[in-house]
């Protein structure tokens, strides 16, 4: 298989000679052999790896994102990924970057829909009163 993971400007990685690879969805980990069917899957901020000729086990750090299978050809698109050795320290990385940011990204959109719901408000009331 050939792996490309890719983010919002560039590819991350881009390797061939891919024999299996374990994401993580809402579901659960997910894996992926030459031979098995083309598939679409979500991916939850998590571990990916994959095992290449001559490298053995990669492992790498992905926020959310999808994985698409069509024949031969693995494509991973995610908005940020971290690539290292040590498992532990991308575990680390997943719960302290990408949920954390992801936590954050939500307190923000809840206080944006707070003040977009009172301007909606208030030119209401503008529009009530000039008729």
């Amino acid at each position: 298989m050939t792996l490309k993971v890719l983010l919002p400007f560039e590819i991350f990685v881009e390797e061939t000679d891919v024999s299996s690879i374990v994401v993580e969805t809402p579901q659960g980990s997910f894996g992926l052999l030459p031979l098995r069917l083309d598939c679409v899957a979500a991916l939850v901020p998590g571990i990916l790896s994959f095992e290449a000729a001559g490298q053995g086990e990669v492992f790498l750090a992905v926020d959310e994102g999808v994985i698409v299978k069509t024949g031969p050809a693995v494509v991973v698109s995610v908005r940020r990924a971290l690539r290292g050795d040590d498992l532990s320290r991308l575990r680390k990385a997943v719960e302290q970057e990408f949920l954390t940011l992801d936590a954050q990204e939500e307190e923000m959109r809840t206080a944006m829909d707070k003040l977009e719901t009172g301007f909606m408000q208030r030119f209401a009331m503008l529009e009530d009163r000039s008729s």
